[in-house]
């Protein structure tokens, strides 16, 4: 598999015709082995094994629509009233993250109105603040724990 900037987690892999299937234990299904679904998987391990993110507030693969036209989100996270706070989204290892990563999950954001992204393809990870007075990002130093995130929203 491919060798990411993350802890190593065990997953249950299956492969049918040629074809290999991870299972997703947040949506109870396996899904298609792919480089980002790698990337997504275990970071969405690391955020509640390693981070306290608590599973129930993360949502996978949140279908969105967006001025008309359907729109799928890797993740997103919500409060404890269920109200959407960060945008996650994932890249494959070798895909490089740019503007135009945090522009896609800008246009999501004119949905959502969240104040959190957190962006990562696996290698490089980014979580930031939207400071709206400024329009600008506002980065963390890595990733925080849940706890610290909470008391920011």
């Amino acid at each position: 598999m491919w060798q990411l900037n993350l802890p190593v987690y065990n997953f249950r892999i299956k492969k049918q015709e040629d074809k290999s299937y991870l299972f997703d234990s947040q949506r109870k299904k396996y899904v298609s082995l792919t480089p980002e679904e790698w990337v997504r998987q275990h970071f969405i391990r690391y955020m509640i094994e390693e981070k306290g993110y608590p599973a129930a507030l993360l949502a996978i693969e949140k279908q969105l629509t967006v001025n008309g036209l359907k729109k799928r989100c890797d993740a997103i996270l919500f409060d404890m009233e269920m109200h959407p706070v960060m945008i996650i989204e994932f890249k494959a290892p070798h895909i490089n993250i740019t503007q135009e990563t945090f522009d896609q999950a800008a246009v999501y954001n004119s949905k959502l109105q969240v104040d959190f992204f957190m962006i990562s393809n696996g290698l490089n990870h980014y979580c930031c603040k939207l400071d709206k007075n400024n329009s600008k990002y506002l980065f963390f130093d890595g990733i925080p724990d849940f706890a610290l995130l909470k008391s920011n929203i």
